[in-house]
């Protein structure tokens, strides 16, 4: 199953879910339509793939953001609604689980800020039991006058949980506490990308001994070692994800993935309207673009790779459509499939397995 999380503008009204097989999506119902609620732009599923949480970046009379919890139906895809509980700031725009299930973590961007939810019996949310402010500014007299956490994601350990914050140039490190879900700054308590940069998303490697961060504003990638005994970052490279002709002040980068055999790593650029595709070297671990694959759409925002690793689903935010891309797992290049799906301001894609 595919769920695609969206803006409630236009057409949309929700979240949207499409069974995937042998590449091609095909709508759960008339439309897809499984879960009425405003602006869940950011999704993630427990381990068990009983439930999936979104945040709602905005919701109408509310200063603060919201996280909804759902239960799914593994056969329909449908989602019901177990509850709702207030983000602690504003404008959430990331959300994930800890290594075991117990916990979602979010990142309010507006505010600048994380928290982290117990998951209750039955899938339900309890009130936070942490929260931090960030605080300080970065270069951009636009973008980075304050902090704007954007994404929060623990280690594969489960003993860190590291923030990016666009606002402040820096992934910040916590100690992360699995039986209080609580977070305490590491020492150090963070490191810090180009100025400028603007961290937003990121991933670990599969050894979890690396961390490949996307900058919004350069559109760039980040390559972090990571010492998973101590949560200490070092930077090792800074690759631009443009074609060498774009001006990187008209577009901004978006996602980030690890393909399924852990050599290519992918992130989707907004403008030049491309997701692109790096060669990760297996000794040094750093990035050397190798494709820029067009997204036939326009404002590429989330995508995914499914879980066999052979096709990438991305979403086209502003020309309300979702496209297959074919990957190929020897040079581990993009080829469109011709699969095309509409689908109303799209902004986050996951997979969830049905078996």
């Amino acid at each position: 199953m595919v769920y695609v999380g969206t803006y409630t503008v236009r057409e949309s009204k929700g979240i949207y879910a499409y069974r995937f097989k042998s590449g091609r999506l095909t709508p759960v119902g008339a439309t897809g339509l499984v879960a009425e609620t405003p602006n869940p732009s950011f999704l993630a599923v427990d381990p068990s793939h009983h439930f999936l949480y979104a945040v709602n970046e905005s919701v109408p009379g509310e200063k603060n953001g919201m996280v909804s919890a759902f239960a799914m139906d593994r056969k329909t895809g449908k989602l019901t609604l177990l509850n709702q509980v207030s983000s602690g700031g504003e404008a959430p725009c990331a959300i994930s689980l800890d290594r075991t299930g117990k916990y979602v973590l979010i990142a309010n961007y507006d505010s600048g800020s994380v928290a982290v939810f117990p998951v209750l019996r039955g899938g339900r949310l309890g009130e936070a039991s942490a929260f931090v402010q960030h605080s300080g500014h970065s270069l951009n007299p636009e973008r980075q006058t304050g902090p704007h956490a954007h994404d929060i994601l623990t280690s594969p350990d489960n003993r860190f949980a590291l923030a990016a914050d666009l606002g402040l140039d820096q992934l910040l490190v916590y100690r992360f506490d699995a039986t209080k879900g609580s977070l305490t700054p590491n020492v150090p308590p963070a490191a810090s990308v180009p100025p400028g940069s603007g961290p937003r998303h990121f991933v670990f490697d599969r050894s979890g001994k690396f961390v490949y961060v996307v900058n919004e504003i350069h559109s760039t990638v980040t390559v972090f070692s990571y010492d998973p005994q101590h949560g200490k970052l070092k930077e090792l490279q800074t690759v631009s994800a443009l074609r060498e002709n774009t001006n990187p002040e008209s577009t901004t980068a978006a996602e980030i993935a690890l393909g399924a055999s852990g050599r290519y790593l992918y992130t989707s650029n907004r403008g030049e309207d491309t997701i692109t595709v790096f060669a990760i070297d297996p000794a040094k671990h750093t990035l050397t673009p190798v494709q820029h694959a067009p997204t036939l759409g326009k404002t590429p925002r989330g995508f995914a790779i499914d879980p066999a690793g052979s096709y990438l689903v991305a979403g086209n935010q502003d020309t309300d459509n979702v496209f297959v891309f074919r990957i190929n797992p020897k040079t581990g290049q993009l080829t469109a499939t011709g699969k095309v799906l509409e689908v109303p301001s799209p902004v986050c894609v996951i997979f969830v397995p049905t078996e």
